[in-house]
């Protein structure tokens, strides 16, 4: 292996421990008791960044109605740096990130803990603050935490316990009456409520805090920087612009318009007609005729985004080992839909469900591979670039769309992709992101002779995808996310929309750090007049996942980017 590619890679052998420890010394247990306002739980020491998940108790408003007690609360992963401060009021910098659409806080874990490294090699003390929608609080991470991949699947699947707890079954629309009013007014006022109660000295936050998200978090970030927190637009110490030393924005641009975001909402969502106007869309959250959380019939819903999670813990757990995941899962439409959608080569093979994910040899690493990667998974947004298929022939998977099309929507990127060819054949391993391009490689080519991928294309470590998915508290993905945040910012133009935008100079009070995807949901269309940094070869989620180290030599370009910015003088 080029032993330049592998410099700050956590051995295997260590990760697992890593998280056999979190899933065995309390991770979970709230450090503080359970009436206190706020609590911060230990989840790990590793590669000198301490993480912590922190809660803060902010009750919502009477008028949301009846919610789970865990609803109240306010939830964010801490990264700091093992020797910097212990108060945040005391680091250099503090960095909060918004999450995209569909996103929850630990999906922020690599660049995180790459930032925060960074900052410290050069002497300087950042934290990065990962945080979660409200709607996260409906999650149960039970089963995962187990660290058992058949646990996990007996405990969201089959009514058995772990730890002594039966998983509630999935939220249905009707017990979500609260979200109906959790749009974007609530979801910027929950960022400055916990501003206000972690950092409580305006001029620390105005001094300290660099606000930003990725992808819908931009959006979010911008409704942020023009919003007022006290009612009274003469006064501005509270205006969303003043709790912000500066902006970042992660494949996204801080706005208060969804346009740069087109291809990170699939057209097959629930989402209702916003042509209603904003009033019927309101009622019709209110009654609950229209849906209160944003799904799709495969893939995008709180039953299937769990397996993603249960992938995770299988390619922690033994990731060379042969999986029996796609067996072991149970038989209903919702899940097999799902594996057609994403494993089938052709139109007929997903009509006829043959030959099915289980009738190929995979191991559990190329199991998570082929559910996130690029060159793998058609959803644009939910793409990574962690490596490629390796140990047996693969062909092009021409489903949901042709391989090569010049006609390729957005929505399912550009890159080739592939899939394997022989079912009950050869064992399929995955190469990971620093082995594409090695000597032994097999440099797999399309039936059009094009390279299905390299080196400089593979950016995130598959073990440190998984760490993120499978490894943390708060979860990867969003299995509740509120469809009022965006028929909202669709509505943008609506007076009740529109009314939150007070401040419209705070867009441009601060400065500005734009990092950009090369092959992500802006490509081909980069705003020049932000200046941004691009890293090339990435896709939308590799902002997020990228290793510290790249096929190049090279530091990751991302947290590089963001650590120069905190540099920035105040």
């Amino acid at each position: 292996m080029n032993t330049s590619r592998s410099r700050g890679r956590t051995p295997r052998t260590l990760r697992a421990a890593a998280l056999a420890v979190l899933l065995t010394t309390g991770a979970f247990t709230p450090s503080a008791s359970a009436d206190s306002a706020r609590t911060e739980t230990p989840v790990g020491t590793s590669g000198g960044v301490t993480e912590t998940v922190v809660r803060v108790k902010a009750p919502l408003p009477a008028s949301f109605g009846s919610r789970p007690a865990a609803c109240d609360w306010l939830s964010y992963l801490r990264y700091r740096s093992s020797s910097g401060p212990v108060s945040s009021a005391d680091a250099d910098r503090v960095l909060v990130a918004q999450p995209g659409i569909l996103e929850g806080a630990g999906a922020f874990d690599s660049v995180a803990r790459n930032t925060v490294t960074r900052a410290a090699e050069q002497g300087r003390h950042i934290e990065f603050w990962a945080l979660d929608r409200r709607s996260n609080c409906l999650e149960d991470r039970t089963g995962i935490a187990s660290g058992d991949q058949h646990s996990a699947v007996d405990y969201y699947y089959r009514g058995k316990q772990v730890q002594g707890r039966t998983f509630a079954g999935f939220v249905g629309n009707d017990k979500l009456g609260w979200m109906a009013k959790l749009g974007i007014e609530q979801t910027v006022r929950d960022e400055y409520d916990l501003l206000a109660a972690e950092l409580p000295d305006q001029g620390v936050r105005k001094d300290k805090v660099l606000c930003g998200g990725h992808s819908l978090g931009g959006v979010i970030t911008g409704y942020f920087a023009a919003a007022d927190f006290d009612g009274d637009p003469a006064t501005t110490a509270d205006a969303g612009h003043n709790q912000c030393a500066g902006y970042f924005a992660l494949d996204t641009t801080v706005s208060t318009s969804l346009g740069d975001l087109s291809g990170s909402i699939p057209d097959d969502t629930n989402l209702p007609d916003v042509g209603l106007g904003y009033g019927v869309v309101q009622a019709g959250l209110d009654s609950g005729l229209l849906p209160r959380s944003l799904s799709a019939p495969v893939l995008l819903n709180p039953e299937t985004m769990t397996l993603l999670a249960i992938a995770g813990v299988g390619a922690l757990q033994d990731p060379g080992g042969e999986a029996d995941l796609p067996s072991y899962l149970p038989a209903n439409t919702n899940i097999e839909a799902t594996n057609r959608f994403l494993f089938s080569k052709d139109t007929a093979t997903f009509l006829t469900g043959s030959p099915a994910v289980k009738d190929f040899r995979l191991t559990n690493e190329a199991i998570l591979g082929s559910l996130m990667d690029d060159q793998s998974v058609p959803l644009a947004f939910l793409q990574s670039s962690v490596g490629f298929f390796d140990g047996g022939p693969v062909t092009d998977k021409n489903f949901p769309v042709t391989n090569g099309s010049s006609s390729q929507p957005g929505l399912f990127g550009t890159e080739y992709k592939a899939i394997p060819a022989e079912p009950h054949g050869p064992l399929y391993t995955w190469r990971n992101y620093d082995r594409v391009g090695d000597p032994d490689d097999p440099a797999y080519r399309s039936s059009d002779g094009t390279p299905f991928t390299a080196a400089g294309k593979e950016v995130t470590d598959i073990q440190e995808l998984a760490r993120s998915m499978a490894g943390q508290p708060l979860d990867f993905t969003e299995q509740y996310f509120p469809t009022k945040l965006v028929t909202d910012l669709e509505l943008a133009t609506s007076p009740q929309v529109k009314r939150l935008v007070v401040h419209p100079d705070g867009l441009t009070a601060n400065p500005t750090l734009t990092v950009l995807a090369g092959d992500g949901l802006l490509a081909g269309r980069v705003p020049a007049d932000l200046h941004p940094v691009v890293a090339d070869g990435y896709q939308h989620l590799d902002v997020l996942t990228a290793a510290p180290v790249q096929n190049n030599g090279r530091p990751e370009p991302v947290s590089t980017a963001l650590t120069e910015f905190a540099r920035t003088p105040r």
